[in-house]
């Protein structure tokens, strides 16, 4: 079986990123489904030949994924330079490697196109539109179709060559890429816990002109730890037998109304 990944495999990935990316965009995983969807052709030929493999493979992709559609390819381009490499291998190296880059793509993809590209190109065009001209729609879609649309394509192409040049000469450290990628991802997702979780502990003890602020006293203690023992909590009861992240976010959903009714949360 040729598993050697060509031209017309990368122009299929992208062609699915293009239309498919945000289709099936949902508030558990997000961006997951159309990336599985992207993958999928790479993956059966990669991995067709084994149905166990492929399966796994399968369930790696479709883990949360969420990025500026615009930078995707960066992710899946070098997604697919290193599962052709190393193969089933990679199973470990994807998670870690997607995580870490899908937040700086996503900072990048949406001030480069979602604010500078929107913003500048768009204002040229609505000038004409504000005034009934068809120029100002014309202008619009030609300036996607002749700029935006050859970056999204031919820089899939530029990751893919560059990544595999990547992996074929760091072959010899593939712990250490695994490590790395494993560490940048775990590292991302402890960051976001401060700036997304918000709980704080209210209570606020008073006695003549004495105050004591429990939230200030936990603080000396780990600063940010009641979000980081909530996210702990979740992630426990995940890995419970019979829970899956809907009940999960129900429960959370009751235990924050009763916590909160009770003054223990904030």
């Amino acid at each position: 079986m040729n598993n050697k990944i060509t031209k017309k495999d990368l122009w299929k990935a992208n062609w699915r990123w293009l239309v498919a990316s945000q289709i099936s965009w949902n508030y558990e995983r997000m961006m997951s489904t159309g990336y599985l969807f992207t993958m999928l052709p790479i993956l059966k030929k990669l991995f067709g030949h084994d149905d166990d493999q492929l399966r796994e493979m399968m369930k790696t992709e479709n883990q949360f994924f969420n990025t500026a559609a615009s930078m995707g390819q960066f992710v899946f381009g070098l997604d697919i330079a290193i599962q052709e490499q190393e193969g089933f291998a990679a199973k470990d190296i994807i998670p870690g490697l997607k995580t870490g880059l899908m937040g700086p793509m996503s900072g990048v993809g949406d001030s480069m196109w979602g604010v500078i590209w929107g913003t500048i190109w768009g204002s040229i065009a609505c000038t004409f539109a504000v005034k009934g001209s068809p120029i100002g729609m014309l202008l619009w879609i030609l300036a996607n179709i002749l700029i935006y649309m050859p970056f999204r394509f031919y820089t899939t192409f530029i990751v893919y060559e560059k990544g595999t040049q990547l992996v074929t000469t760091m072959k010899d450290k593939l712990n250490a890429i695994t490590n790395s990628a494993t560490l940048l991802g775990v590292t991302v997702v402890g960051a976001l816990i401060p700036t997304v979780v918000k709980a704080n502990i209210p209570f606020v003890y008073k006695q003549g002109n004495m105050k004591i602020v429990a939230q200030d006293m936990v603080d000396q203690i780990m600063p940010f730890l009641i979000p980081a023992l909530l996210v702990g909590l979740v992630y426990w009861l995940l890995g419970k037998k019979h829970m899956n992240s809907n009940r999960v976010i129900w429960l959370v959903l009751l235990l924050s109304i009763v916590l909160y009714s009770l003054k223990i949360l904030g």
